[in-house]
């Protein structure tokens, strides 16, 4: 038995990704939550590259877009309705969404590695549908309660923070750290923003574009360099973060880091890039990849809440359900950050 607020309707609004490059508005029933689920009234979605990807290319990697599907995977929202084993007292919650649904037996899941689950559902990955309706279901667990003193933008835009608090905690930035990141778009603002919160105190950001490095020094950075006119094989930082997936970012990046640091690779480039193997060994440099995150949404809560993070600063351009379609074609702006979609 599912326990809900009288006011859901049978229907809703759903913006569909019915071909590559063709968002369609349909009407669609309203999910009903399973035991362990609950039901969210969508507020507010972020825009994310990988929606962009799936709308221009119609995959992403082995994940091909071969039947409609919902993007989305930035939301904010509150719950309607909760499935049989969920409180009733978590009705009128309002929540940020992880939208990822691991198995949770798995050997990794059980290692606290939920985000390498081999059975992960994840929003707005096919074949799951994302956010861009009216009503999503997420496992209860995975709806984290959102303090009032956080806007739905905000509560929204704690998923792309997770990638860079992720990527910071592989970095193992701290108090003191000295990080280079490559790539002042949205994911490298933010997880300068991520940095700055955990108490770096040089973040310095290198973009090829002069609009996006002015950019980067208001939101986090606290110096920029033109790759194409500057080196940073003598930075000698504690980690650099790569959130462009440019090989040549890349390769000089590495070099910028002392022995003993963090090469964290953020950004999805190209399927294999050559790397300086001999810097790597004398240096005994740490080199991981991310993927998702695991455990990060209290995390960014905090960092939000205490005003260490300014995720509405992010927020370039707004659209309402309607023009789905306009709000990924916003992200090919140069200048544009974080277009947002609401309900």
């Amino acid at each position: 038995m599912t326990a809900r607020q009288n006011s859901i309707p049978e229907t809703m609004r759903a913006s569909v990704l019915v071909e590559k490059g063709v968002i369609a508005l349909q009407k669609r029933p309203v999910p009903t939550p399973a035991p362990d689920e609950v039901l969210i009234k969508v507020a507010c979605v972020g825009v994310c590259g990988s929606d962009v990807h799936y709308y221009k290319e119609g995959r992403i990697g082995d994940f091909i877009v071969d039947a409609p599907l919902v993007l989305g995977h930035e939301v904010s929202g509150r719950i309607v309705a909760v499935g049989r084993d969920v409180s009733e007292s978590r009705i009128g919650e309002r929540v940020a969404i992880e939208p990822q649904r691991p198995c949770r037996t798995c050997p990794q899941c059980m290692a606290g590695r939920y985000n390498l689950c081999p059975e992960m559902k994840f929003y707005a990955t096919p074949p799951i549908d994302g956010a861009f309706q009216d009503y999503v279901t997420i496992q209860s667990p995975f709806a984290h309660k959102v303090p009032d003193s956080l806007s739905d933008e905000e509560a929204a835009l704690l998923e792309p923070l997770s990638v860079g608090i992720w990527a910071c905690q592989k970095a193992q930035i701290g108090p003191g750290s000295r990080v280079l990141i490559a790539g002042a778009g949205p994911i490298g603002i933010i997880t300068a923003q991520a940095a700055r919160g955990y108490g770096a105190s040089e973040i310095i950001m290198s973009d090829l574009l002069e609009d996006r490095r002015k950019r980067a020094l208001t939101l986090g950075a606290t110096h920029v360099i033109d790759p194409s006119k500057e080196s940073v094989s003598d930075l000698g930082v504690d980690a650099f973060i790569d959130c462009s997936g440019a090989t040549p970012a890349i390769k000089s990046g590495i070099t910028a880091v002392r022995g003993a640091g963090h090469v964290i690779l953020v950004g999805m480039g190209a399927d294999e890039v050559p790397l300086p193997l001999p810097i790597i060994q004398v240096r005994e440099l740490t080199v991981t990849g991310t993927f998702r995150y695991t455990g990060t949404w209290p995390i960014a809560t905090q960092m939000v809440a205490q005003g260490k993070v300014d995720l509405n600063a992010l927020v370039t351009a707004k659209f309402d359900l309607d023009h789905v379609q306009d709000a990924l074609e916003a992200t090919f702006d140069p200048t544009s950050l974080k277009p947002v979609v609401y309900l």
